[in-house]
């Protein structure tokens, strides 16, 4: 029998905008910035653990974010944050 002592997740994630929304490349990067605070707000409200890796703006104006993070709270994942 086997069974997960602890474990982590590595994501990327891409926030981008659909183009027929007309947003100006502007107003594209701007969204895309205040919804990645808010994904990282709503992880720490859930008090999730995670480690942002890399966060990368592309030309198109979406950004990359590679992403870390506890799936569970059940375990210390500390070797994961080092």
């Amino acid at each position: 029998m086997k069974r997960v002592k602890a474990g982590c997740i590595l994501q990327t994630l891409v926030f981008m905008q659909k183009e027929e929304r007309g947003f100006s490349k502007e107003q594209q990067l701007k969204y895309n910035r205040e919804e990645l605070e808010k994904y990282k707000s709503d992880l720490n409200k859930n008090k999730t653990r995670y480690q942002i890796l890399e966060v990368r703006e592309e030309p198109d104006c979406s950004i990359i974010v590679r992403v870390r993070k506890q799936l569970n709270d059940t375990v210390s994942v500390d070797e994961y944050f080092e």
